[in-house]
């Protein structure tokens, strides 16, 4: 008596039995998964970076004897947002009266404005491709949806024709649709953590930023009035 056949049930069988659209679905979730890990290690280094650059600079930002000191050794903190935005404000200062401290109340609205490109400059760059994480935690999902609903109207038309609707036969086909579901969440399940994660930390450098702004602008003040009393006087 001639055994019947045994059907392959692994995943990797499953995957290569699978028709052209679930195929399909598999790999464009595949490369999805792969590029959000990519954005995910290369931002985990960035975001990370540019936290501890800034921590570097304000400590060396406060332990500082004058402004111009800071603009010269500059160069040493290339990775720190808030030294970026910095020289930003300083540029503008040396525009407006040659890095003189009397400004102009029409001067400090320029500098203020001038600190404030810089720092939307800055978050912009620390969240671009960030924005992929929340597009891939919401949309992966659905694609795998479609890739499982396909399957799965495969399998009833196989049953229909073949006129078999045992366990045996049902079973592979919509494991193999299942695939596309569980793939879709997988893609989804990371990047929705780290987005959250990332969006976090970036808040916290912006927020380090806009509290730098207030400072710089606040010693720009001070030496404004300074020297208006030295002329005074």
């Amino acid at each position: 008596m001639n055994e019947a056949p045994k059907i392959s049930t692994g995943v990797v069988d499953l995957v290569l039995q699978a028709g052209w659209m679930g195929k399909t679905v598999l790999l464009a979730l595949l490369l999805v998964s792969v590029f959000c890990w990519a954005v995910i290690i290369a931002k985990h280094l960035s975001i990370g970076a540019a936290i501890r650059e800034n921590v570097k600079f304000l400590a060396f930002f406060w332990q500082s004897k004058s402004i111009d000191e800071i603009f010269v050794r500059i160069d040493e903190y290339a990775k720190a947002p808030i030294a970026a935005v910095f020289r930003s404000g300083m540029k503008e200062i040396r525009k407006l009266s040659g890095g003189q401290p009397a400004f102009a109340d029409l001067e400090m609205e320029n500098i203020s404005r001038a600190l404030s490109r810089a720092s939307n400059e800055e978050v912009s760059n620390l969240e671009r491709n960030v924005t992929w994480l929340a597009t891939t935690a919401s949309a992966a999902p659905f694609i795998g949806l479609f890739g499982t609903v396909w399957g799965i109207m495969n399998s009833f038309q196989n049953i229909g024709a073949s006129g078999n609707a045992n366990l045996a036969v049902v079973a592979p086909g919509i494991s193999e649709a299942l695939i596309a579901t569980a793939a879709g969440i997988g893609a989804a399940i990371p990047a929705a953590i780290f987005y959250n994660y990332f969006l976090n930390k970036i808040k916290r450098v912006a927020l380090d930023i806009d509290g730098f702004n207030q400072d710089f602008l606040n010693i720009v003040r001070r030496s404004q009035i300074m020297a208006r009393g030295s002329k005074e006087a």
